[in-house]
């Protein structure tokens, strides 16, 4: 499996770089896919909602009225669930939504989303690619000979290049990222994913651990 490496005008090199099959060409396991990416929001969620209950509210402790002979319901204090301003039967509270998974599946889900976006035809590879200052026009101009204005689209680094992430930063349909940071969550979440030359080979070492 190959696909040619693009230079910044969008136009072949004439290079071609090779795609494991074990990494881009597997049979798409949905679950795992569902399973990391349900982790990663879960982990993104602060878990610090808070409700009284009735212990905790601050009010007097005073029986309304007598325990029988009312006709009515028996009623407690003021703090009752029943009453406005009464405690929370079972209310939220804080707690921390994250949970494990194992490396295995997690590779499995991040294999899966790139097989797909495979089949979709949603997967590039450029040139590497170095600014000598931040710029963002410069990176726009290579996501107009690229075709990707107005798509979502994710740029994965071969290694920390700040300049070519500060010039994207603006752009709210691209991310950038390492090739050592990336989610399924990141990858599901883009619609065409861009490798750069040197983060194929580095990409797929990563999964093959």
């Amino acid at each position: 499996m190959e696909l040619v490496v693009l230079n910044t005008s969008g136009k072949e090199t004439g290079r071609k770089v090779t795609l494991d099959e074990t990494v881009f060409g597997i049979e798409p396991n949905q679950h795992a896919v569902y399973l990391e990416v349900k982790q990663y929001l879960a982990a993104q969620r602060q878990g610090t909602h808070k409700a009284k209950e009735r212990s905790e509210i601050t009010a007097s402790t005073k029986k309304l009225k007598k325990q029988k002979g009312s006709g009515s319901a028996r009623y407690g204090d003021i703090k009752s669930p029943t009453f406005r301003g009464g405690g929370r039967v079972f209310g939220p509270k804080p707690r921390d939504y994250r949970f494990k998974l194992n490396k295995a599946l997690k590779r499995l889900a991040k294999k899966s989303v790139l097989s797909q976006k495979m089949r979709d035809n949603s997967i590039k590879v450029l040139e590497d690619l170095s600014f000598g200052a931040p710029k963002t026009k410069d990176f726009i101009n290579v996501l107009s000979a690229l075709e990707l204005n107005g798509k979502k689209s994710l740029f994965v680094l071969p290694e920390a290049n700040k300049n070519v992430y500060l010039s994207s930063r603006n752009l709210p349909k691209t991310k950038v990222m390492n090739f050592n940071e990336i989610s399924s969550y990141d990858l599901v979440n883009a619609g065409e994913i861009i490798f750069f030359e040197g983060a194929v080979e580095k990409f797929q070492e990563n999964l093959k651990k």
